[in-house]
């Protein structure tokens, strides 16, 4: 698999996209650190900076975890808000306005049938044991993040979507690291680096 997306000729317009890796203090992410005992248990994909956009497949509500599958994640709202502990590290990611297109064009797929898709508890299991459990309308958080982007033509892991975990993401070299901290925090440290850079 090619993982060179970045090779750009002079002219072409890059955009970038933002892989959010989260660890909140709900009980199925604690036993998922504790079994993988790695930092993060979920992951998210943002169109903006600012993550006011910003997808992934979840609890749809605050107490029920196997009420889950696509949804808008707000970083001050639902579980993120409930847990404002929550700790993260965002990574930034630069494509080309063809692939943000097609990324575009995926994740409206989703949001149009958003009460169709599921969260895929099997694949999670499956993956913990290098097994690949693939269902059309099922995917757990980073198996969700790889996908969408490799339906978007941005191919940046050298295995199988999904087996992807939190891990991958987290060391993957075409990924650049802009905000490690808490999470209800990354606002005002945003806020504080643009006003340092305009002095």
């Amino acid at each position: 698999m090619n993982l060179n997306i970045n090779r750009l000729t002079e002219g072409d317009k890059r955009r970038k996209i933002y892989i959010v890796l989260t660890q909140t203090k709900t009980y199925p992410a604690r036993a998922i650190r504790l079994y993988t005992n790695e930092p993060y248990a979920h992951a998210s994909i943002a169109f903006d900076e600012n993550l006011d956009e910003m997808y992934s497949f979840a609890r749809r509500g605050l107490y029920n975890p196997f009420n889950a599958g696509f949804i808008r994640e707000y970083i001050d709202r639902g579980v993120f808000g409930r847990f404002r502990s929550t700790t993260c590290s965002i990574f930034q990611l630069r494509i080309t306005e063809d692939q943000y297109k097609r990324l575009r064009e995926e994740i409206e797929i989703f949001n149009k049938n958003k009460d169709s898709y599921s969260y895929n508890y099997l694949g999670l299991i499956g993956a913990a044991f290098n097994i690949p459990v693939r269902s059309k309308n099922r995917y757990f958080c980073s198996q969700f993040v790889a996908y969408i982007l490799e339906k978007s033509g941005i191919h940046i892991f050298d295995k199988n979507y999904a087996l992807i975990k939190p891990r991958d993401i987290r060391i993957n070299p075409h990924l650049e690291i802009i905000y490690q901290g808490k999470l209800s925090e990354y606002r005002i440290y945003r806020k504080n680096f643009q006003t340092a850079l305009e002095i």
